[in-house]
């Protein structure tokens, strides 16, 4: 079946987001809805909660015919072209999957069977309704801890530590021959840095299960008193002040990078032209709408320590944070940052907000939701 053109109006696109009720997805999703788009989330809410769609109707005004929720999973065919079948999808915006780096590495089959085997799932019946325009939500850890800083998007993909950064690898590549076998594919891969930050809105923001496992909400839960003190794994890296340097972007500059990635799908903006070898463009069709593969890395390209962040958080919430100095952790590296020059070229973005604006920001969603989606 071919495949469906993009090149339309926004209100005439339906836009899949599997996960859209998550971290990313639920910001991704009200910038879309913003832009007049209409958004189908379907979340089998496994670490993510149903009050993030009632805020994302409250912050955008959507109604049930431009915002609609499936509680299922990807893993789910039948539930799966149930929703191709009612809903006619003209692009997916990746986000399902398990997240947890270190949980990763306790339950490797748990994430290769969620995030890999629930990806072909949903492919393969995208693939049967005439839907082949995938975003897909990568990482910076396709990277490997061996790749030089600014890390571009012409590095080879590196030797991954964990299941879930595999699981990511092994996605760009089988999204890859998707297109190689079948060039009537449009994909995007999108090489996350770090997000943080929360809608100004103080309405969503990330709301971890459990003990955090990033370095923001952790800082917001202690901020706020909820936990004791935060861990700074290492103050013996070859940096400024020791710690460790990781490249921050705001998640709704991290957001509208998706809304601009479907545009150039659309053949909307971007001249199309390949830049390195990390990007396979393929044929224009008639309408505009471009095929292959595009990688853009999504950061602010500058690295920012974790002492300068818990500085700005101790100016965003007025108070001190208390921290105690740990050994670093196996397989953390001094310094990441991003090259972004190729999705500021080819995407026209570029990320807006400062650390000083994400932090704020963290902390309006923290402080006003001090147990998250729960209350």
């Amino acid at each position: 079946m071919a495949n469906k053109e993009l090149n339309k109006k926004p209100e005439e696109l339906t836009i899949l987001l599997p996960g859209g009720a998550g971290y990313i997805g639920s910001h991704t999703a009200v910038e879309l809805l913003d832009r007049g788009y209409k958004v189908v989330i379907v979340d089998n809410l496994s670490n993510s909660s149903k009050v993030a769609i009632d805020r994302i109707r409250q912050i955008t005004g959507a109604n049930d015919e431009q915002l609609v929720f499936i509680e299922a999973d990807i893993l789910d065919r039948p539930a799966m072209d149930k929703v191709f079948t009612n809903y006619s999808v003209d692009a997916i915006i990746m986000f399902a999957g398990l997240k947890a780096v270190g949980e990763s590495t306790q339950k490797p089959l748990e994430y290769y069977w969620n995030n890999v085997g629930g990806a072909l799932t949903l492919f393969d019946v995208a693939r049967e309704h005439g839907c082949k325009n995938v975003i897909f939500s990568s990482s910076a850890t396709v990277y490997g801890e061996e790749a030089q800083v600014p890390f571009t998007e012409e590095l080879e993909r590196g030797k991954t530590t964990n299941p879930y950064g595999e699981t990511k690898a092994m996605l760009e590549r089988i999204l890859t021959d998707f297109y190689l076998a079948d060039d009537e594919w449009s994909v995007v891969l999108l090489r996350y840095f770090n997000p943080i930050g929360a809608h100004e809105s103080g309405l969503i923001g990330e709301d971890p299960k459990g003990i955090p496992n990033n370095l923001l909400p952790y800082v917001a839960q202690v901020a706020t008193g909820k936990l004791k003190e935060l861990g700074v794994f290492g103050n013996d890296y070859p940096t400024p002040d020791g710690t460790g340097v990781r490249d921050f972007i705001h998640v709704v500059d991290l957001a509208v990078g998706h809304v601009k990635a479907l545009e150039w799908m659309a053949g909307k903006i971007g001249t199309g032209e390949p830049i390195g070898r990390g990007s396979y463009q393929g044929p224009v069709s008639e309408d505009g709408t471009r095929h292959g593969v595009g990688v853009f890395n999504l950061g602010t390209g500058k690295g920012t320590s974790v002492l300068e962040v818990v500085a700005a958080f101790e100016k965003a919430c007025g108070h001190k944070i208390p921290y105690a100095i740990k050994d670093r952790r196996p397989g953390d590296i001094a310094v990441c940052y991003a090259a972004c020059d190729k999705a500021r070229d080819e995407l026209g973005w570029v990320a807006q907000y400062d650390i000083a604006r994400m932090c704020e920001d963290t902390w309006r969603w923290q402080s006003g939701n001090p147990n998250g989606y729960e209350g």
